[in-house]
């Protein structure tokens, strides 16, 4: 059977990368005494995998994985255990059961992602004026900033540089407060990082805003069902169960 445990990860547990969080939650299931499903041949290791891995420096409250097991206890009895082994900065949110079909893994299934962005000037000191005016200036040009035909984004790549147009990966931004709230397209074949439309609004309001300067909150993941807009899209974690 499967489950897909979502997870926070939040205070400096964020700089911690994707492959030592992977072997922090082998352990912490070790600990918690999962009954994990081991893989054929000569090395092997618990059948996982994450929906989207989280880049440093970046906070969530909807991290996912996909965890295959022999046997499950229940749901809340599944999310205390792990619990009662995390690092402070790690919190288990749910345990659910999820259909054993391929079609249904999270890192499949993933279409979308919405985050909450700030900039660290304004939640850390709260005193930078120039920054605040540029982060009014640039919430005021959002509708604006949208209705643009097309917004064009050079991106890297091994092969070398090519442009893209992201306005059609952006499906919805707004502000929130000081900050800016953004669904976005997230996967293997469009995945927009979400400061990549901040710089691009920045530049828009003629301002210019280096990445390290924005802090970067991920709300939750979500997959493309059924509907249009906005409402075509669902939380991974809709598609699992409790176990009784």
């Amino acid at each position: 059977m499967k489950l897909r445990i979502k997870f926070s990860k939040t205070g400096t547990m964020k700089y911690i990368g994707h492959l030592d969080v992977m072997r922090y939650f082998q352990k912490a299931l070790r600990r918690a005494q999962f009954d994990t499903t081991l893989s054929g041949g000569f090395s092997p290791h618990m059948i996982m995998s994450f929906a989207a891995p989280l880049g440093v420096g970046i906070t969530s409250e909807g991290e996912y994985f996909d965890l295959e097991v022999a046997s499950a206890a229940s749901s809340e009895e599944m999310k205390q255990r792990l619990n009662a082994v995390m690092a402070d900065g790690i919190t288990v949110l749910s345990v659910l059961q999820i259909p054993d079909d391929k079609k249904y893994g999270g890192m499949r299934l993933l279409a979308a992602a919405d985050y909450l962005v700030s900039l660290k000037q304004l939640t850390d000191s709260g005193n930078d004026t120039e920054l605040a005016e540029a982060a009014a200036e640039a919430q005021k040009l959002i509708p604006a900033f949208l209705e643009q035909k097309e917004i064009l984004l050079e991106k890297k790549t091994k092969k070398g540089s090519k442009v893209m147009d992201i306005r059609p990966l952006i499906y919805r931004l707004e502000p929130r407060g000081d900050a800016f709230y953004l669904f976005v397209s997230q996967g293997s074949v469009n995945n927009l990082r979400p400061e990549y439309v901040i710089e691009k609004l920045f530049a828009f309001a003629g301002r210019e805003i280096p990445a390290q300067n924005l802090k970067i909150h991920r709300l939750d993941l979500f997959a493309e069902a059924e509907g249009s807009g906005q409402n075509r899209f669902r939380s991974l974690e809709s598609y699992g169960e409790a176990c009784p």
